[in-house]
């Protein structure tokens, strides 16, 4: 038989949406249990990317500093290398905010950072090895879930059940909520090779002809990505590993022979990526959000950030009623209008860059060519803090609501 819990809320993941909201919530006296699949947060598919607006947050919340102690590598601008042509992307630097760069931080960091403030909250709870596997429901409203732990299966009874577990979120299919697929050009491959004494800090990207390749620096190795053109991850490994590493070696900043690093295919995870988005994010009792709600291309990095944001509109727009016990689905709505609209706005950027840049540069034999709206954006002065400030804020970022900001744990 299963055990029972009750909680106000419930919410199903321990990514950056379901961590941060199930935080804001129990900051504001909210009983929260969080459910966390995995025992830990260790996932390289994790993005790394902590952009300005997340600081910014942070530093309403009274603990940037602290966030800033955790081993990361600020990244003031983003080049990006276009053939044989080098450009400055995004400089940071004239964005009006505690910390105007991004902070290249692996995500386990990130989200034990959240977890160990959100435990000093006597309403918050975290149950890693939790799987939510399902809806309760009495008539049209969600009434909670059922999960498996590594003690038997639950049912948590709640008040607001939040699907904050993933693009591929199980709560969203039991919940018959429909997701419009947007499409996108590329998949990518994702691997580890060694950092060396003498390496640059700095992340690299590269446009080549009918490649991608991005490098993240998470201290000791490079995390990569290599851009590949949808569905083509079966040829890639077909044509074999020699041939992998061969065209990995006129891509790396560094000695060529450290694609030797790749010994074989295990090594290289597929990411498959996706563009979609909810027609509708909630139904009675239930809200999605995050990936859940929206799953983001990666490109520009924004998925952390907007599951961020998410989470801090859910908290601001429900936490009163929530505690009062008042919530209606009118309350669920008013969440979809605050985040559907920079959401949207964030995905069609995100297509307009697939379109004009990521799919001809994966179609074409020959070295890319600087497209021309880029070209004026980061030759204008003007104009080229645009791309920092989509890229370091996006489309109208949250902030934390007063009543939260002040709140701090009980004695």
């Amino acid at each position: 038989m299963a055990q029972r819990l009750e909680t106000t809320c419930c919410i199903a993941g321990g990514g950056p949406a379901g961590l941060m909201a199930g935080f804001l919530l129990a900051r504001a006296g909210i009983a929260v249990i969080v459910l966390e699949k995995h025992a830990d947060f260790l996932r390289d598919f994790r993005g790394d990317t902590i952009h300005p607006s997340t600081m910014e947050v942070m530093a309403e919340l009274g603990l940037l500093q602290d966030f800033l102690k955790l081993p990361h590598q600020p990244v003031r601008e983003l080049t990006v290398q276009f053939g044989r042509e080098r450009i400055k992307m995004a400089d940071f630097a004239h964005l009006p905010v505690h910390a105007p760069f991004i902070a290249m931080m692996p995500q386990w960091d990130f989200l034990n950072f959240i977890a160990d403030k959100a435990k000093a909250y006597p309403g918050f709870r975290l149950l890693m090895q939790s799987e939510a596997t399902g809806l309760i429901h009495d008539g049209a409203q969600t009434t909670g879930v059922t999960a498996t732990t590594p003690d038997g299966p639950i049912e948590i009874r709640a008040r607001l059940t939040i699907a904050a577990d993933g693009r591929d979120s199980r709560l969203r299919q039991a919940s018959g909520l429909t997701v419009q697929d947007l499409g996108a050009p590329m998949d990518v491959l994702w691997f580890r090779l060694s950092r060396q004494p003498g390496d640059t800090d700095q992340t690299q990207a590269r446009m080549d002809a009918g490649r991608i390749f991005i490098m993240l620096n998470r201290g000791d190795y490079w995390q990569c990505a290599f851009v590949i053109a949808k569905g083509s991850n079966q040829q890639v490994r077909d044509a074999g590993i020699d041939a992998f590493r061969l065209s990995l070696r006129p891509l790396l900043p560094v000695d060529p022979a450290r694609a030797d690093d790749i010994q074989s295919f295990d090594q290289v995870k597929l990411l498959v990526v996706q563009v979609n988005r909810l027609t509708q994010w909630w139904t009675p009792g239930f809200l999605c959000i995050g990936d859940a709600a929206h799953a983001m291309s990666p490109v520009g990095g924004v998925g952390v950030n907007l599951a961020v944001q998410d989470a801090v509109a859910t908290a601001n727009l429900l936490a009163r009623t929530l505690k009062d016990n008042t919530l209606t689905d009118s309350d669920l709505a008013a969440v979809q209008k605050r985040r559907d609209w920079p959401t949207r706005v964030t995905q069609r950027l995100q297509l307009a860059m697939q379109d004009a840049i990521i799919a001809p540069v994966l179609s074409n034999t020959g070295l890319p060519k600087l497209p021309l709206p880029l070209r004026i954006i980061t030759s204008v002065p003007w104009l080229n803090r645009l791309p920092a400030r989509l890229i370091g804020m996006g489309v109208r970022p949250e902030h934390i609501a007063p009543e939260l900001a002040l709140s701090r744990p009980s004695a």
